[in-house]
């Protein structure tokens, strides 16, 4: 898929990238799979089970570290691979500071060095984390052409279309009416915990008239609105006065009912 786009980016003129998430059922098995940081949760008796992990530059740090470790070159001479736990200051030079290596869990002591202070191929920290200053998420389709700003060093050598798989098999439960698969993207998970988000759908789909084929996209509506919030004088909030999300929210709600056994 991803060589395919590169081939035809030309022919499209499309530039840019994008996440991707993707659920296959087959043989009684849901299989999901994801590059990004889109996440999917199942929701059964009112409990989460996590289907997904986000590919961001703070859950990828040693994958992206030992690539510039093997192949310094697409560090453009700009980037440094270490990891500090703030931007190195001139100053620094000869004094010892914390740092993290590819190969390093923790953190250990090294004294700096001129190199070190280029910028670092992984800066901030949270949502605010970039790749070389760029990019915040790490895997993806697209983005070929993808450089730093004002330079000739391409992003895309780091980024994966490798998806990981999770397997989830429906025949091993019985599933009622309000169990169901979710897959958003970042924009709802950035302000609703999956706790919250089930907890909002355990209460959204009861009050649903059960034969009303349109429940499920009633509840992933009420999610959307949810992590959007209500414009006040001080900006679109959500429950407890928290900022709303200012993401694109997309936001999917599939009943899992259809797998048991006797369907």
């Amino acid at each position: 898929q991803d060589l395919q786009i590169e081939r035809e980016r030309a022919v499209y003129n499309i530039s840019g990238g994008c996440t991707a998430l993707v659920v296959v059922y087959l043989l009684g098995k849901l299989y999901v799979a994801n590059a990004g940081d889109s996440r999917a949760i199942i929701i059964r008796n009112g409990e989460v089970i996590p289907m997904s992990s986000e590919f961001t530059p703070e859950t990828e740090r040693q994958r992206l570290q030992y690539l510039a470790y093997m192949q310094p070159h697409l560090l453009g001479n700009e980037f440094t691979l270490l990891e500090f736990p703030r931007r190195v200051q001139r100053k620094e030079v000869g004094k010892r500071m914390l740092y993290r290596d590819f190969n390093m869990t923790g953190w250990a002591y090294k004294t700096i060095e001129e190199d070190d202070l280029k910028f670092p191929l992984i800066y901030g920290e949270g949502k605010k984390a970039r790749v070389m200053a760029t990019i915040g998420v790490t895997r993806g389709l697209g983005d070929h052409d993808l450089k730093v700003h004002d330079s000739n060093i391409y992003i895309k050598p780091f980024l994966s279309s490798s998806p990981e798989v999770r397997v989830y098999d429906l025949l091993q439960y019985e599933h009622g009416p309000d169990d169901v698969l979710i897959l958003a993207t970042d924009g709802l998970w950035d302000v609703l915990l999956n706790e919250e988000v089930a907890e909002a759908v355990t209460n959204f789909l009861p009050n649903c008239d059960p034969d009303d084929p349109h429940r499920y996209t009633l509840a992933a509506q009420d999610l959307v609105m949810r992590a959007r919030g209500v414009l006040k004088d001080r900006g679109w909030r959500i429950s407890n006065d928290r900022l709303g999300s200012g993401d694109d929210i997309s936001v999917y709600v599939i009943p899992l009912i259809h797998g048991n056994k006797q369907s």
